[in-house]
This record gives C-alpha cells, sequence and structure tokens, in this order.
C-alpha cells in the first residue's frame, strides 16, 4: 500500500476523536459566554475582577470579552494548546511507531528510499492538520454566528492561518526530536515535554512583564487572541516560525537517513 495512504488510514481514527474533542471545547466554550450574557453579567468585569495569575492562565487581553468575538478570542488559547499537542504528538509518533510497533523491517523491505518514507509520512500528517485546522474553523464560525449572526467571523480565519503556522512548527519539531534520538519512545514524552514548557513560559510572560524579551523563545507568544484587534502578523514571528520549520524538517531528512533503526 502506498506509504502516505497507509498513514492516513491508521490516522482515521484518533483524527475522528480529535475532531470530536474541538466540537466538545468550541461548543462548551462558547456555551459559557451565552449563559452570562443571557444572565445579564458584564462578561469583562468578571474577568477583571480575577487575580492577574488567572487572567494569564485564561488568556485574557485587551480582548472586549462581552463580544462573541473577544470571548472566542479568549477560548482560542486553548485550541492553539490542543492543537499543538496533537502536531507534536503526530509529528513524533510519524517517526516513532514503525520502531515502537515493530514494523521497521516490514516497511524497509519495500523498494522505496528513507528520503521517499519521511515525504510520504510528512505529506500524510500536513493533510492531517489541514483536516484539523479546517474542522476548528468550521465549529468556530459556526458557534460564534450562533451567538452574534453580525460577528464579523473573517477574524477567525486570520486566526486560523497563525493556528497552522504553529501545528507546522510542531509537527517539526516532533518529527525532528524523533529522528535525532536514538530512544524514539523517549522523545516522544520529550517533544511533548517541550511544548508545556514553552506553554508555560507564555503564562509566566504574561505575569512579569521583565520577561517580555523571553517571547521570541516561546511559539506560544507568536499568533496571539489579539491578532483580532491587530493589523496582522508580526513578520518577525512569521520568520522565526519559517525558520524553525524548515530547521526542523531538514533535520529531520538528514538524521532519519542516517540512523540505524531497531527491528
Amino acid at each position: 500500500m502506498n506509504i502516505f495512504w497507509r498513514e492516513l488510514k491508521y490516522s482515521r481514527k484518533s483524527m475522528i476523536w480529535w475532531c470530536v474533542g474541538i466540537l466538545f471545547m468550541v461548543v462548551s466554550g462558547m456555551s459559557k459566554y451565552g449563559t452570562m450574557k443571557s444572565s445579564g453579567q458584564s462578561v469583562n468585569e468578571i474577568f477583571a475582577a480575577m487575580p492577574k495569575s488567572l487572567q494569564a492562565i485564561f488568556g485574557l487581553s485587551s480582548l472586549d470579552l462581552s463580544t462573541a468575538m473577544g470571548f472566542y478570542g479568549m477560548l482560542f488559547s486553548y485550541l492553539v494548546l490542543m492543537a499543538t499537542i496533537h502536531a507534536v504528538m503526530l509529528g513524533a509518533n510519524m517517526i516513532a511507531k514503525e520502531e515502537r510497533d515493530k514494523t521497521s523491517e516490514f516497511l524497509m523491505v519495500k523498494p522505496v528510499s528513507r528520503t521517499k518514507i519521511i515525504s510520504s509520512k510528512l505529506a500524510a500528517s500536513i493533510v492531517l492538520l489541514v483536516i484539523f485546522n479546517l474542522v476548528t474553523y468550521a465549529f468556530s464560525i459556526a458557534m460564534v454566528m450562533h451567538y452574534d449572526a453580525a460577528a464579523d467571523t473573517s477574524e477567525i480565519g486570520k486566526l486560523m492561518a497563525g493556528l497552522f503556522l504553529l501545528q507546522l512548527l510542531f509537527l517539526a519539531i516532533g518529527m525532528a526530536i524523533v529522528s535525532v534520538s536514538k530512544r524514539p519512545k523517549l522523545a516522544t514524552s520529550i517533544a511533548t515535554g517541550i511544548l508545556l514548557v514553552t506553554y508555560i513560559l507564555s503564562i509566566v510572560i504574561e505575569l512579569n512583564d521583565k520577561l517580555e524579551a523571553l517571547k521570541y523563545i516561546t511559539p506560544f507568544k507568536y499568533f496571539e487572541a489579539n491578532l483580532i484587534e491587530n493589523n496582522g502578523f508580526d513578520g518577525v514571528f512569521v520568520v522565526l516560525s519559517a525558520v524553525i520549520i524548515v530547521t526542523g524538517i531538514m533535520l529531520t531528512y538528514v538524521s532519519y537517513r542516517k540512523r540505524d533503526l531497531r527491528i
């Protein structure tokens, strides 16, 4: 079977469950907005009364939380975390599962080069990321429009573009770490750990303005929900993302071609 289609078939069940998770996250998150709005409570005042530490955890910024789009902007930070966890695990498992499931020998006896194997796995991974992104986009549009039919949902498209860059970034990181490592099972945990550390760092930066310079080393600060109110992407963050993505993919190709696979 073609490696590309094999990978898509292998991942279809987990992709369905991730999509269910997205649906639950968006619906449950926006329903809180509907509950607060119907009760007549001021959403801005409720969150403004919270300690700064809680505001950072909730991903609050200068958004107007009294609007459906503003409230969605707060929810977006959790969608980012969910999407990047999926991406880094997808990238790591795409490489590690052959050795983990003892299928390396079956794959390597086929008349295909390691470069072709990585290219097929990378292409399948990108297709899965696109599916995740489009499903998130569709659910987000539907729920925001449900609570505010006049909302300018074009801003959601901007957020989804930033989200896709983050997905590619962590996909590349996950694939690169496993390709370099001699212990693929441990490398998957390392890749996930790096993601969580950078996420926590983004929260710490919100709590301490003196650490603002560290925003360049945590991708979670690259494409935040305040894109809704700004003119667009910061060129520096776009370039940084591109550099990390290209470096990660190149490292994957070079390392995978040289590594000794455990059979």
